[in-house]
């Protein structure tokens, strides 16, 4: 019999959990569709969820002036999903997109039951952090 292996594990943001960790980290995780266009966060809203991007890609937008275009595998709202903030970019579909959801209440019922998770993915989140805004390193 073929062993389980999680999608999670390819993305850098969950590649420091256990396969038992990933499998409860999927197991929150719910898959949306949106059409080209779709708006997934605006800036400034308040940010409720995380999600990656399973096929598509979308354009990320600060201050109105696009700033980066991001596809399968990235990762978007992970900042608010840890750290309750606001969004700091729109992000718009560019294609069709699918992407799999990670709803923040039920993350963090999960980082309750275990705390090991929420250690890794600071530890990711804050290097991922330091890549994208160098002056904030620290």
């Amino acid at each position: 019999m073929a062993k389980h292996i999680s999608p999670l594990a390819s993305f850098e943001f969950f590649s420091g959990l256990s396969k038992a960790e990933l499998k409860k980290v999927e197991g929150l995780m719910t898959e949306i569709r949106l059409a080209e266009g779709k708006t997934l966060m605006k800036e400034g809203a308040s940010g409720r969820e995380a999600m990656i991007i399973v096929s598509g890609t979308a354009c990320i937008r600060r201050g109105g002036r696009p700033i980066a275009t991001v596809g399968p595998g990235d990762i978007l709202g992970e900042m608010a999903l840890l750290a309750n903030q606001n969004r700091t970019a729109t992000v718009t579909a560019e294609s069709d997109l699918v992407v799999e959801v990670l709803n923040r209440r039920e993350f963090l019922q999960l980082l309750d039951e275990v705390p090991t998770i929420a250690k890794k993915m600071l530890i990711t989140a804050i290097g991922r952090l330091n890549q994208l805004e160098p002056s904030l390193a620290g």
